[in-house]
Formats: structure tokens, sequence, C-alpha cells
């Protein structure tokens, strides 16, 4: 399996981490998604190629690589269980990066597209209110995102969490996340694709 695309990108290190955690062997060659365009018509990474066959979208390259290699563990096979895992997931794609974007490209990335002080403020804020409903959920369940288990959901949200802790803004202080923190730890997976000193 090839994997392209940088490990610095956020999402590429999604796919690095759920090879990690299943033992999967891949190449990765690096690329910044430009080159990957006849791929990916979004020129985007990761991309995937495997047996023949293309896939992009990192969360979806996740679940296809816990659903190849029958990891129920990761990505349950009951359809309920199942759908509490990809609901998570789906909210981290869409809601949770949505709210972080324009701080993390001003703040980390210094990008002057986006220097407009009140949006930073707002993203800030919604960032933060977002973490604050995760980490209410964690306090629900009293271990991992979707439950008693370790999923893709918290791989996909552990990627989040460590570029909330690195962006350089005010930040609540949220016991269940710190707690979970703790649990990730312990993931050789999390070590070397989430902690690593890369936002």
């Amino acid at each position: 399996m090839i994997i392209l695309g940088k490990d610095t990108s956020i999402n590429v290190r999604k796919v690095l981490w759920t090879c990690a955690e299943i033992g999967v062997s891949y190449q990765l060659k690096p690329s910044s998604g430009t080159d990957v365009q006849h791929l990916n018509p979004h020129a985007m990474v990761p991309v995937v190629v495997d047996g023949g066959e293309v896939l992009w979208e990192s969360n979806t390259i996740c679940r296809y690589l816990a659903s190849k290699h029958a990891r129920h563990d990761l990505l349950p096979a009951q359809p309920m269980a199942r759908a509490h895992v990809e609901k998570w997931m789906d909210w981290q794609a869409t809601e949770l990066n949505t709210a972080w974007r324009y701080a993390f490209m001003a703040l980390v990335r210094g990008s002057a597209a986006h220097t407009d002080l009140t949006t930073i403020a707002a993203s800030i804020r919604d960032w933060n209110r977002l973490m604050q409903l995760l980490d209410a959920q964690l306090s629900h369940t009293g271990r991992w995102v979707a439950g008693d288990n370790f999923t893709l959901a918290d791989i996909v949200l552990g990627l989040a969490f460590n570029r909330w802790l690195s962006t350089p803004m005010e930040r609540p202080a949220l016991p269940a996340l710190s707690a979970w923190a703790q649990l990730l730890g312990e993931r050789p997976g999390w070590l070397l694709h989430g902690a690593n000193g890369t936002p």
C-alpha cells in the first residue's frame, strides 16, 4: 500500500496512526497535494493506492483500513455501535474543523489571509466551545470517545486535540480531556503521529 502525503499533515497522520494500530505496512511517498491531482481531483492528501484502487479523504481511508483488516474494535461491525463511532468522526470533519480553521491559520500558520482579529476571536470561542462538548462526552463515557473501547473516533479526534493544545491561545481547563490524554499516551501510535510536536 502506498500513502501519498507528508507526515506533518494532520490528515495524513490519522492514516499513519490507524496503520500503526492495525500493523499495516505501507510506503509513504512525500506529496504536497498538487502533484496528486491526477489521483484526487481536489489535489489534497492523503491519497492511498491499494491493490490498484485509489482512495482519498482521511476519515474514509481510516474506515477502509479498519474494515479491510476486520478491526471491529476500531470500527464495530454492529450498525448502531459503528454509527456511534462514525458520528464523532463526521463531527470532527465538519463541525470541529470548521471551528478551528481560521484561528489555526492565523496563529500557527501565520496566514496573511487570516488576520481579522474579530474572526480569530470568534474561531477561538467556537473551537473551545466544541472542545467542551468533547470533554462532556468523555466525562459521560468515562474512558474513550465512543464508549469503553478505543476506536477510530479517538484517532481522528486525538489529532484534533493535539492541534488544540499546540495552538497559542487561551483554553479552558477540561479535566476529562486531560484524563483522555493520559490514556492516549499509552498508545505508541499516538506518540508517533499525535503527540509528536507537530500541530
